[in-house]
This record gives C-alpha cells, structure tokens and sequence, in this order.
C-alpha cells in the first residue's frame, strides 16, 4: 500500500478503519473465550448429569469423593454452604469499610492526602491471593486463638476475613469513583441549606452515587464467590452443611466452597473421564450461573437508580 498522507481525509479514514477493526477483534477475542468457556462447561456437565442425577446434585447434603462411585456422594449444597459463609463474612467486613474509605478519599481527604492513601489501598489488591491465604493460616487464626476464639487449624473465620480485606480496595476504588463523578453544585447546594458536611456526604452524595456503589459491591461479591488460594489455604476441606441454628460453629470450623472442591478435585488422582473429575465442571457451571446471575442483577439495579446530570 503506497504511503499517503495521514492529514488528508482519505487517511483519517483509513486509520479509523483499522482502528475500529482492531478493536472489533478485542471485543470478538473477548466473546470468543467467554463462549468457550460456557460451551467447554456446558459439554462435560451434561456428561456429568447423565451419570449423576441433577436432582441428587442440587439437593443432595453430602460431598463424598471415594475411589469407588457407589461410595462416592455429590451433593452440592455442602460446597454452596462453604461458598455463602465466606460471601456473607467478608461482604460484611468490605462493604461498609470499603464505602466509608470511599467516602473520606472522595468527600474529606486533601488532594494530598487522597493522592497518597488511594493507591496505598490498591496495593492490598496486588497481594497474591496465596499469600492472603497463608497470612490467614499463620497468623490470623493464631491471633484470634490468643482471645479464647476456639478456632481449629482450618476455619472460615480466618479465611473470612482475608477475603473481605482482599476485596476492601475494589468496593472503595470503584465507591469513590462513582462519589467523585457526583456534580459539586449538589454538595454546594447541601451545604448552603446549612447542611454540614457529614450530613452532604451521607444524604447527598452517597444517594446520588448509589448506582455506582451497589455496583461495587456486586462485583466485589463476585470476587469473594470466586476467590480460590485464600479459601484452600486456610478454609481446609471439610465440606459441611450451613448450620442455621448454631451461626458460630459455621465460622469456628472448617469447610469446603466449590472453589476449592474443584481444586481438590483437579490435582488429586481421580481419573481423567470419571463421574469425580466431570464433578468439576459442573460445579464450574453452578458458580458460572450464580455470577452471571449477580452480575445481571447490578446492571438492573444500576439502571434502576442511574442519576443523569447535566
């Protein structure tokens, strides 16, 4: 192709074309691996259920892998159980100190200040994952020990709260981006009604940027559903039902969520075309469908309480 002038308009055109034909191929690589993953899951968790039944999985209260399939039980509700102990936990922990973090970078700290603080925050989401886990085994579950907590070895206590500090920085950075996009004449406004600034932050600004937060918080409950070192490092793999009259013993003891099932299930020496190593994949897609589901649910949320500004 000859060299031709980038100023005239026969060039624009021809840079914009291959602009917008390399990011077609972004976005289509994009969709490409997201349908193979699906299709990938899909296809051996169909072979799975033709050897177990969906009913037994989806409702069954054991989580037994044996060499033998008579003795085997793969009842997935042990493995939900362990996976909304450690969502519950830690979306208790990072949410609201995530928004409050959000709230003084984006309402009280100076430029200084937030120019400082934010990216310390963001550091705790470059951690490796591994080392959050083991942080939590040597010394998290050693450090509530000291305080009469009667934690074993493997808890989901400690795996807990690794997990919700791991997530802290994406509730507040996202948080405080959405607070930082609110217009100023809203809080000028606030503030010259007599409003102090507390009162600005928490009846003007949070409402205003509340598409924005629940959307954060979505996605970092996401994170913590899908969060794997942290839980098999620290959580152990003892598959128990959640036990709702004894809230404390869910918390005290060990457990299993499916991300670390599947783990378990990948690295031990089940075969390779067995009912235990299908499990995986439809354990894949049970996890795949409850995200896809939250996440479809913040977009809806999000639309719903969307604020326009002029």
């Amino acid at each position: 192709m000859s060299t031709e002038d980038i100023t005239t308009p026969a060039g624009n055109a021809t840079k914009e074309r291959l602009y917008r034909s390399a990011l077609f191929l972004c976005a289509a690589l994009s969709v490409a691996v997201t349908i193979s993953i699906i299709f990938v899951l899909t296809r051996d968790a169909i072979d799975f259920f033709g050897i177990v039944s969906p009913a037994d999985f989806f409702t069954g209260t054991r989580w037994v892998i044996r060499s033998s399939f008579e003795s085997s039980s793969y009842g997935v509700l042990p493995l939900v159980s362990g996976t909304i102990i450690v969502t519950v936990v830690s979306a208790a922990i990072a949410l609201p100190v995530g928004v409050a973090a959000a709230v003084y970078l984006s309402e009280y700290a100076s430029s200084r200040a937030r120019a400082v603080l934010k990216p310390a925050l963001e550091v705790l989401a470059g951690i490796p994952t591994v080392v959050y886990g083991y942080f939590a085994l040597v010394y998290v579950t050693p450090f509530f020990q000291t305080f009469g907590v009667p934690l074993g070895t493997f808890n989901a206590l400690s795996a807990s709260v690794m997990v919700g500090i791991m997530i802290i920085p994406m509730v507040s950075s996202l948080s405080e981006d959405a607070m930082s996009a609110v217009p100023d004449s809203l809080r000028q406004a606030g503030y010259g009604m007599g409003a102090t600034k507390y009162e600005v932050s928490t009846g003007i600004v949070i409402p205003a940027a509340l598409s924005g937060i629940f959307s954060s918080f979505i996605l970092a409950i996401s994170r913590a559903i899908g969060e794997t070192m942290i839980v098999a490092v620290a959580m152990g793999s003892n598959p128990q039902l959640l036990q709702l009259f004894d809230p404390a013993a869910n918390l005290i003891e060990g457990n299993q969520p499916m991300t670390a099932a599947m783990i378990q299930l990948v690295t031990s020496d089940v075969g390779g075309g067995g009912p235990a190593y299908k499990a995986m994949f439809a354990i894949g897609l049970t996890l795949f469908v409850i995200t896809f589901l939250l996440n479809l649910a913040s977009n809806r949320v999000a639309a719903r309480y969307k604020e326009e500004y002029e």
